[in-house]
């Protein structure tokens, strides 16, 4: 029988029980999200995004990652890349840029103990916004086979697969 208590057992708790227990963490995450700052990625900002990098699966630095290529890129792509910040802290990157045609964003990246409050999301609405600035009017996102959070994610927020596209690259 639902509910019964069983002596010496504590009965489950109820839905409205659970709501009441779980407000205060939702007051404490829309705060936090609140607290949380984002404003434009410099290149000061880059050694703190190649630790986050590092930390969150599904990311992975290669050529064309490096400071002097990271600030090449900014120079042709300016203010279009985002970081979130928790006082001094970077919790959430989103490099951002365009070829003339469409968008690319390159290394979403939260902070795991950051996840859950937006931030990805309002990393990639900052980027489109600065994308549509610039008359750009659809974004491309690489998103590894393996990565089933990111593919979640992208997903999620209304990304769509490509069907009978493979991405392909080569060293020049």
């Amino acid at each position: 029988m639902a509910g019964a208590n069983v002596r010496g057992q504590k009965a489950a708790p109820t839905c409205s029980e659970m709501a009441n227990d779980l407000s205060p963490m939702i007051e404490l995450i829309a705060h936090m999200s609140g607290m949380i700052r984002t404003r434009e990625f410099s290149i000061d900002d880059y050694e703190a995004a190649v630790e986050l990098w590092k930390r969150v699966e599904g990311i992975e630095i290669a050529e064309g990652d490096d400071r002097e290529s990271v600030v090449q890129f900014l120079k042709r792509n300016p203010q279009l890349s985002r970081v979130a910040i928790d006082g001094s802290k970077v919790v959430g990157v989103s490099i951002c840029g365009h070829d003339g045609r469409r968008g690319h964003i390159y290394h979403l990246a939260i902070d795991p103990e950051y996840r859950g409050l937006g931030l990805g999301k309002r990393l990639v609405e900052e980027c489109f916004d600065r994308l549509r600035e610039v008359g750009i009017q659809r974004a491309i996102i690489l998103v590894e086979d393996d990565n089933s959070r990111g593919r979640e994610f992208w997903l999620h927020c209304g990304w769509e697969e490509l069907p009978g596209a493979m991405a392909m690259g080569k060293d020049v």
